[in-house]
């Protein structure tokens, strides 16, 4: 029998297959490491420098500040406030801080700084808005709608056309301070106020000793008017309406209770005798 052939295992065949290089480590060229060196060497030199000349050149030095929003504080009173911010460096400015310094005084409640290129900051103020001219341990005060004083009253607001405001002070562990609750009260008859102009502009005090009944007195008006803790406008507007007929009946009135609806109490000055009681008819 002839012998059998097997086929070739092409698997077998390594004269057909080219052999491959080993993997080494790579070579590294010192130039080439010195070359990038040296470009580090220059980027760390020119960041250097570029620093530098940020913090000193003069487009970025503080040399102008604006004042904007300021009404009865001067500009030379905000940048008072502001002292050292001349001749800063704008980029490490701490606005935050500087807004801070602001708010410090009384009169600004809100403020905002912003860097305006070349060497300006742009101050804008909020200033809080006084209510009235508060009486509180013999001395007046002027305060806002939280009841937070802004300053003692002078001549030097004078111009100022505001209400005297009475028992606003409440007894607290520190000493005499403004009652929070008592201010609201007030804050709420003046803004109740405000769709009638021509009715606000006559309010001379205010007594908010008890805070379920405020008292108010008109310009030009000895009454005092009790409208409760509510409706302060239309019980005031009824008081202006039914005054003509109740000073026929009594020409000199203490106090006008008008704290129950249609009933309308007075009481005459310097007199014993209980309030009479008119209906609201005249």
């Amino acid at each position: 029998m002839p012998p059998i052939a097997a086929p070739a295992d092409k698997r077998f065949r390594r004269a057909h297959v080219s052999p491959t290089r080993r993997r080494g480590w790579f070579r590294v060229s010192w130039k080439r490491v010195a070359q990038v060196s040296a470009l580090v060497a220059v980027g760390v030199y020119a960041s250097y420098q570029a620093a530098g000349l940020m913090a000193s050149t003069e487009a970025l030095t503080v040399t102008r500040i604006t004042v904007s929003g300021n009404a009865k504080l001067s500009r030379g009173e905000v940048i008072a406030l502001l002292d050292g911010l001349s001749g800063r460096n704008m980029v490490f400015l701490d606005l935050e801080e500087w807004r801070q310094k602001l708010t410090a005084s009384p009169w600004v409640g809100d403020a905002a700084l912003r860097r305006v290129l070349p060497g300006t900051v742009d101050v804008f103020i909020s200033e809080r808005q006084p209510m009235g001219v508060a009486r509180i341990g013999g001395a007046l005060y002027l305060v806002d709608p939280r009841g937070a004083i802004i300053d003692e009253f002078g001549p030097n607001y004078s111009d100022f056309d505001l209400p005297i405001i009475d028992g606003l002070s409440a007894v607290h562990q520190d000493g005499l301070l403004v009652d929070a609750a008592r201010a609201a009260l007030v804050a709420g008859l003046l803004d109740s106020l405000r769709q009638h102009p021509s009715l606000a502009k006559r309010v001379s005090q205010i007594d908010v000793s008890d805070p379920r009944d405020l008292v108010v007195i008109l310009k030009g008006d000895t009454a005092m008017v009790r409208i409760g803790d509510d409706q302060f406008a239309e019980r005031l507007q009824s008081y202006v309406d039914l005054s003509p007929a109740l000073r026929e009946r009594v020409p000199a009135i203490d106090y006008v209770d008008l704290r129950f609806d249609e009933r309308v109490y007075v009481r005459p000055q310097g007199s014993g005798h209980r309030p009479q009681k008119n209906t609201g008819g005249g």
